[in-house]
């Protein structure tokens, strides 16, 4: 492990008084895991304790101790998947992969795990591959799943992966629709919001491609920040009683029509999200 890796990535979030999640972030994305050594040098280059830092890189599950393979395949193991033949699912990735479910395999090219539930139940069984959704996967599909990884999901295009849908939502409270048609993001018709962080207050613009990230808004917002949302109708804060799993930050719900509800994490830079469309 270069210390001078983790040096730069501290200097980044001003000596990691920025944020502890975006540091471990940033060191995870570098090395594949967060190294011990690599926590003592947050710990002493930051003041704050090991401890506390082992506490939050084993609470949050998108963190990993151990070093993972360079492709992370989750398979959804939740009731509704299960019912769907996931375990079966999990079989045949251990089968193409030669390893089980926890392990990654001797190359360090892929890390296999089973979750408990990815939130998209009515799309069950699910498979998630570097944060690619697959949904009603057969055993049959298992390989080129596994090949289109390897080829590299950055050569796939938003406007072409049939992964990606658009979906329509409206707001919980007063069900007045929240598509912004005058402001397009990812090409198709926003999810507009009003937004409140510190002293700040504007409007937000999330893709309603579900599966994009993009987002546009009036203010820039720093990645960690918690924010606060509301209707732009009738001015109510989108809340709820879950927090995030990969985070533990709020959630926002939306009522996405045709039926469900999609939830979307609070926090700039979490790629937390729930979805049920019903059954």
């Amino acid at each position: 492990m270069n210390p001078e890796v983790v040096q730069n990535i501290l200097e980044k979030h001003n000596e990691g008084q920025d944020g502890l999640i975006s540091i471990l972030e940033d060191i995870q994305n570098h090395f594949g895991y967060l190294p011990q050594e690599a926590l003592q040098i947050v710990a002493d280059k930051s003041g704050q304790a090991l401890v506390d830092i082992y506490g939050v890189a084993t609470f949050y599950k998108s963190f990993s101790l151990k070093p993972r393979g360079k492709h992370l395949m989750s398979v959804c193991l939740g009731t509704a998947c299960h019912v769907r033949n996931a375990p079966f699912i999990v079989k045949e990735f251990e089968k193409q992969l030669g390893i089980r479910a926890g392990e990654t395999t001797p190359d360090r090219e892929f890390t296999l795990e089973t979750v408990n539930c990815l939130g998209a139940c009515a799309l069950g069984p699910i498979a998630v591959v570097d944060g690619h959704y697959f949904s009603k996967v057969k055993t049959v599909k298992v390989k080129e799943i596994i090949n289109e990884a390897l080829a590299g999901f950055d050569k796939i295009e938003i406007k072409t992966d049939q992964r990606i849908f658009p979906i329509e939502v409206s707001c919980p409270r007063c069900n007045h629709s929240l598509m912004d048609r005058n402001n397009l993001v990812d090409g198709h018709p926003s999810i507009t919001v009003t937004a409140s962080f510190g002293s700040k207050h504007g409007w937000l613009s999330l893709s309603c491609l579900y599966g994009s990230y993009n987002v546009s808004s009036e203010h820039v917002i720093p990645i960690d920040t918690v924010l606060n949302l509301f209707c732009p109708h009738c001015h109510a804060e989108l809340i709820s009683g879950s927090n995030c799993s990969e985070c533990g930050a709020p959630m926002v719900p939306m009522i996405v029509r045709g039926g469900g509800v999609v939830q979307v994490c609070l926090r700039r830079g979490c790629k937390g999200h729930l979805l049920d469309l019903g059954e």
